[in-house]
């Protein structure tokens, strides 16, 4: 199941910002300005290893 695309709760309305979209192999990236150049699929074992990393440095 992929889940739809959504920004983080911190990102500021109209700011340029990514949206992720989980699904069982990982995260899919992509970015809000250019929604139609694609995104960047991140394997579930790095995609939670940058969110670890990430809640770390909060």
């Amino acid at each position: 199941m992929i889940s739809d695309w959504h920004k983080s709760s911190y990102s500021a309305n109209g700011a340029n910002c990514v949206e992720v979209r989980e699904h069982v192999h990982g995260a899919d990236v992509r970015d809000t300005v250019n929604r139609d150049a694609g995104h960047l699929s991140v394997p579930g074992g790095e995609w939670v290893a940058l969110l670890a990393g990430v809640r770390d440095q909060v």
